[in-house]
């Protein structure tokens, strides 16, 4: 993996993980390096979950025209780590 390719999965990661936080109900308190963490591993989410459900899997930062619905997979999974996230942090150390 070159760095050009880490950098793009980072930059993705931010710009996943703050368009999930935006559209998360609630208010989330995290930092940029949890939003880029939870943006990339949202993605990844995403695009196993619908691998499960559609059969195929896609390519969630593929900028190619025909896969402009791997961004979206990869809000969703982001969107719901993004939703996840607060409430198990908190059980964590409450419990």
């Amino acid at each position: 993996m070159s760095i050009g390719s880490i950098l793009s999965w980072i930059i993705c990661g931010l710009i996943v993980g703050s368009i999930a936080r935006m559209i998360a109900p609630g208010q989330q308190s995290m930092s940029v390096s949890m939003t880029i963490v939870l943006g990339i591993v949202g993605a990844l989410l995403g695009g196993f979950l619908y691998s499960l459900v559609g059969g195929y899997s896609v390519r969630p930062f593929s900028l190619a025209s025909e896969n402009w619905y791997g961004w979206i997979v990869a809000i969703l999974g982001a969107v719901l780590l993004v939703w996840f996230y607060p409430r198990r942090s908190r059980s964590l150390w409450a419990g």
